[in-house]
């Protein structure tokens, strides 16, 4: 399948690839409480190398692991846990039972507080009131979160780091950028990056239909939380992706303004290769 995205910002970004490696049928990791824990594997490096599967994952809420969910990530062998949760997201809802189940745990918020909590320029809840607001709402998380998502690379280039997840609530914005900036440092093909991106779109949908049956109140939550905010547009990524390279000239570049240099993503490389 080959796909073009087009951005709504002159960039390059825009472009063509095959896609087909992103709906890959072994991306998902099904499980029972967890609704977007997909597995990074597989995209080629700009090295010439690809990913290897099972070395790198990405995922919403872990606090939401079922024992059986847990049999199943301790057989994937996960090593390092990386949670870009706030302080009072982790206060109120937990986190992943490393008590129990021993990993690297990191917790690395990129926000004070999430976005229900916060004042926001004015959007309108439409598609393209999607795709401003998260085009807004990323390059905010990119300006006041670059160090914690310096630090988050950081810790996933420890050879001994992988296999390794990192996630937030949805596994959609924090963990979206966060994706993104590692498959972008590695030199994956953008319009792969962006693809990846938009798979969360299902696994919103897979959440949704969860809390419905399992969990009236985050239901009731979800149900007066703007539409904009529990969207997934591919747009979005794109137009964030071309801004850092408008800015900086590739998100390599980017990413050695906050302290992640060669060397760092050489190593992240190296330990991710398949």
């Amino acid at each position: 399948m080959t796909s073009t995205i087009v951005s709504n910002e002159s960039s390059s970004v825009v472009g063509s690839a095959d896609l087909s490696i992103v709906d890959d049928p072994g991306r998902l990791v099904a499980l029972d409480g967890v609704h977007n824990f997909r597995d990074l594997g597989g995209y080629a490096m700009s090295d010439g190398r690809s990913i290897g599967w099972g070395r790198l994952f990405r995922a919403d809420g872990l606090y939401r692991l079922t024992h059986e969910d847990l049999e199943l990530i301790d057989a994937i062998g996960i090593r390092t846990v990386i949670d870009l949760r706030s302080a009072g997201e982790v206060e109120q809802y937990g986190t992943f039972p490393f008590e129990r189940h021993p990993v690297a745990f990191h917790s690395l918020p990129i926000m004070d507080a999430t976005w229900r909590n916060a004042e926001l320029p004015d959007f309108d809840e439409s598609e393209q009131g999607e795709v401003d607001f998260l085009t807004w709402a990323y390059r905010d998380m990119l300006a006041s979160g670059s160090d914690r998502f310096a630090q988050a690379i950081m810790q996933l280039a420890i050879p001994s780091a992988a296999p390794a997840v990192f996630h937030c609530a949805a596994g959609k914005d924090r963990t979206g950028v966060l994706a993104a900036l590692v498959l972008g440092g590695l030199g994956v093909d953008h319009a792969l990056i962006v693809a990846d991106y938009g798979l969360t779109r299902a696994g919103m949908a897979r959440m949704r239909a969860w809390v419905e049956t399992n969990h009236p109140e985050m239901a009731a939550r979800m149900s007066e939380t703007p539409s904009f905010m529990l969207a997934a547009h591919p747009q979005a990524m794109a137009n964030v992706l071309d801004g850092l390279v408008a800015e900086h000239g590739s998100i390599r570049d980017f990413l050695a303004t906050i302290g992640v240099g060669e060397a760092v993503l050489d190593a992240l490389a190296e330990s991710l290769a398949g």
